[in-house]
């Protein structure tokens, strides 16, 4: 089991609850089709992440990120979630990408 997270490309939600629309249709869109190519944000993004964290041995991915077009679904370990949360919602926001927790079912500042 993992704790997952959700990033994408486009204007942040008015709450939470249009939060979870907006992410289950991304995630119906783009997650059945991991071909996709990530957009130049997104991929950015992504390249981020894995920089801060490079090595296998310690990556809190317990799936390799794979971006899909506008959209990045992460499954982190449990015992990283809180580290690998604040700084993918930090990072998310720098970036003026939407990060969402679907777990709480609830935007990430």
């Amino acid at each position: 089991m993992s704790f997952d997270l959700v990033s994408w490309e486009g204007e942040r939600p008015a709450d939470n609850l249009a939060a979870g629309s907006a992410f289950n249709e991304m995630f119906q869109r783009y997650d059945d089709d991991p071909e996709t190519p990530a957009t130049d944000l997104i991929a950015a993004y992504c390249e981020a992440l894995t920089h801060r964290w490079p090595d296998d041995d310690t990556a809190p991915w317990s799936v390799t990120p794979q971006p899909s077009g506008p959209f990045l679904y992460l499954c982190v370990v449990w015992s990283m979630a809180k580290e690998v949360s604040a700084y993918t919602a930090e990072l998310a926001a720098s970036m003026r990408l939407v990060c969402y927790d679907p777990q709480e079912e609830m935007l990430l500042p």
